[in-house]
């Protein structure tokens, strides 16, 4: 399990995590979401000891990252696939973090062949495709059989079958009892893999909880109603308690209801309808709605940033 405690991070004036409080449990997928500059990628570095909290701490299976004898056995990190050195092979890169932690090299093979690069285990990363750079990188985080993963942005530039791929591994290793979390943008991947959702905005924790009570706790749910008789219709639910709003085609969106009901009061009062259908709101829909008031990304704000780290 990896635990965040009231981690502060200021990069000179600039503070980009501030007093962040949550935990990645094992046995599911938690998605990390934030707008542009929220403070996630600030507090996966943090996270394996990349940046020293101004405050707090952050315990991977109760000891800081740099306290771990062998770090890539407890937790594995991608945070940018292209960060391996040009000139080194998808097998050195691999056999250098083995022995680095002492680990069998059989277990390069085993990844190689996992990840689908045994065929190009020879050749340099500056040689590889992005889509083979995140296998690698995926790769290194999984060598040493850890129990906790933190994949910053894993589908970036990936064509469908890479990211089917990634989705599928991530689900497959919080099957077998490993905390995942996984940062992205793509809210339609987050909706499709993870279970549990962090989100923050402006440093600061702002969701902790399951994927479908965020949805429904921020979205509009309704069931959508197409009748040559709206006006009768309307006057049906109203008088039964049940807001309707008119959409902008000429359909009925009736709101705190189910298509049941609605169906069984056309049918009894003999109205002829054409669609009546559930519709919830997606995961980006509900994340745009709850976040909207945490966008702070501004690109001088986040060049200020990047210097003051800098210095």
């Amino acid at each position: 399990m990896i635990e965040v405690r009231e981690l502060t991070k200021d990069y000179g004036t600039t503070r980009a995590v501030d007093g962040l409080t949550f935990r990645v449990q094992p046995g599911r997928v938690t998605g990390f979401l934030g707008p542009n500059g929220a403070g996630k990628s600030t507090t996966i570095r943090a996270m394996i000891g990349l940046d020293r909290p101004t405050s707090g701490e952050v315990l991977i299976d109760g000891k800081h990252y740099e306290d771990l004898p062998r770090p890539l056995t407890t937790v594995g990190a991608l945070l940018d696939a292209r960060a391996v050195h040009s000139g080194r092979s998808v097998r050195g890169h691999l056999t250098g973090l083995a022995r680095s932690n002492r680990l069998p090299l059989r277990r390069v093979d085993e990844l190689l062949e996992m990840v689908g690069l045994a065929s190009v285990a020879g050749k340099r990363a500056k040689g590889l495709s992005l889509g083979m750079a995140q296998r690698l990188g995926i790769a290194a985080a999984l060598l040493g059989d850890p129990q906790a993963l933190l994949l910053d942005e894993p589908v970036n530039g990936l064509d469908p079958e890479g990211v089917k791929w990634i989705r599928d591994l991530m689900k497959h290793m919080a099957d077998e009892g490993r905390a995942v979390l996984v940062s992205s943008h793509l809210m339609s991947e987050m909706a499709l893999t993870a279970g549990h959702l962090v989100v923050i905005g402006r440093g600061r924790l702002l969701a902790d909880t399951s994927a479908e009570e965020f949805i429904a706790g921020n979205s509009r749910s309704y069931v959508l109603i197409r009748t040559p008789e709206p006006e009768r219709m309307r006057d049906l639910l109203a008088a039964r308690g049940i807001h309707v709003d008119q959409g902008a085609d000429g359909s009925l969106e009736a709101v705190g209801t189910d298509p049941r009901t609605v169906g069984t009061l056309a049918a009894e009062n003999r109205i002829p309808v054409y669609e009546v259908s559930p519709r919830t709101a997606s995961l980006e829909e509900a994340f745009m709605q709850f976040t909207a008031g945490s966008v702070e990304f501004r690109a001088e704000r986040a060049a200020q940033a990047e210097q003051e780290a800098v210095r």
